[in-house]
């Protein structure tokens, strides 16, 4: 595979600029950039807020600074709370040039964007980058399912597991997430923990989402799976479960933190303490974005009722789990799962289908929802405390 070494040391599969709004204020300025830019590799992301919030800034840092990015130009209206300073120190500190456009400071809409068109040239002239060579142990990859329905933890889901089985045999670090929807399976995921003690930090923290979901009085099924044959949220943990493989849990990881090595971990993105924010994740890119700042550099994002988005900064696998779907959306599919219900393939053969497309993708190979241009981002407010010791028990031994 190839890559992109980092001054940082670790090495990304694109080498994308960056264009990150930091109120909503700026959001129409950084993306009239985006636009004029004209180029795939030039990506919008940003976050509405304009008052301040620790997780955000921290996402901010992790996104700005991720492997896949080489460059990164901040668009601030100028009288926004996001601290601009902060989030370019730490963005230059990882290495990568970045500039900071201040609209109230720049003349308006039509002086800024030309501005911030410069500044992209000169950032990608700045991030260019000769090709590394990468092995499998310094990937990491991430997983979500989306539009889910009665095939999805049949075909799509199990494939991913095996592919996930593979990649951590050769020493990759993999990501599975959103315990909301890993209900009545945290006995099952605590005794495949590496230690009793982080099969407690699991136990637990399912049974915060589980509390969260009830104070909301909403769980994380929606019409969409009734109609496609789910019947409980049990049967849809089920499914979920499926993608995480066989391979023992590593490591409990929360938004931003970086599993410290190859193996398999499990994100919590339901936010700590009482309910503040509303639901934890509004739509599946959000937890794409999380996923993204954990460091994976590509997301399997599995179907069965049909998706057509992508996400800015890591490229997106979309695996169809459902053969009639599939022969409505090809044209946004990157692999039909569905063959194994038609008897077209077994599921191994489909796990290993998608492991040879994560090193294709790896080494420059556009996906689907790349070559037709999403780059879908959402960052909303949230609330993490840090997590503990024994949610990774390797670090902590090491």
């Amino acid at each position: 595979m190839k890559g992109y070494l980092r001054q940082d040391g670790r090495k990304g599969i694109r080498n994308v600029i960056v264009v990150a709004y930091l109120v909503e204020c700026a959001h129409h300025v950084a993306r009239a950039i985006v636009t004029r830019s004209d180029d795939l590799d030039v990506h919008l992301i940003g976050f509405p807020g304009c008052f301040p919030n620790k997780y955000a800034a921290r996402m901010m840092e992790a996104l700005c600074a991720h492997p896949n990015v080489g460059g990164a130009l901040l668009v601030s209206l100028g009288c926004e709370s996001f601290n601009r300073s902060a989030l370019a120190r730490a963005v230059e500190a990882s290495g990568r040039p970045v500039e900071t456009l201040v609209i109230q400071e720049s003349g308006g809409t039509v002086a800024s964007v030309a501005a911030g068109v410069e500044a992209v040239r000169r950032l990608k002239r700045a991030a260019a980058a000769e090709p590394a060579e990468m092995s499998l142990d310094e990937l990491v990859v991430g997983t979500i399912c989306g539009g889910s329905d009665a095939t999805s933890g049949i075909t799509a889901n199990p494939a991913v597991g095996r592919c996930f089985d593979m990649l951590i045999a050769n020493g990759a670090a993999c990501i599975f997430e959103e315990t909301g929807e890993l209900l009545g399976c945290e006995r099952i995921m605590a005794e495949r923990a590496a230690t009793p003690e982080l099969g407690e930090e699991i136990r637990r923290a399912v049974e915060k989402a589980e509390r969260y979901y009830r104070a909301l009085g909403f769980s994380s099924f929606a019409p969409g799976n009734a109609e496609g044959g789910l019947t409980t949220i049990e049967e849809k943990s089920m499914g979920a479960y499926a993608k995480s493989g066989a391979s023992p849990i590593s490591g409990l990881i929360k938004p931003g933190d970086r599993p410290p090595g190859g193996g398999l971990y499990l994100l919590d993105v339901v936010p700590d303490g009482e309910p503040r924010f509303g639901f934890p994740n509004i739509a599946d890119n959000a937890e794409i974005v999380e996923l993204i700042a954990c460091g994976a550099h590509l997301t399997l994002f599995t179907t069965g009722r049909g998706s057509v988005v992508g996400s800015a900064i890591s490229p997106v696998v979309k695996i169809c789990a459902n053969p009639d779907t599939y022969r409505k959306l090809a044209g946004d599919m990157d692999v039909n799962a569905g063959r194994i219900l038609e008897g077209g393939a077994s599921l191994d053969a489909v796990g290993e289908e998608i492991f040879e497309l994560v090193k294709a993708t790896a080494s420059g190979r556009r996906t689907v929802s790349e070559a037709l241009g999403h780059q879908e981002f959402i960052l909303t407010y949230k609330r993490f405390e840090p997590i503990g010791p024994a949610c990774l028990p390797r670090a902590a031994a090491g």
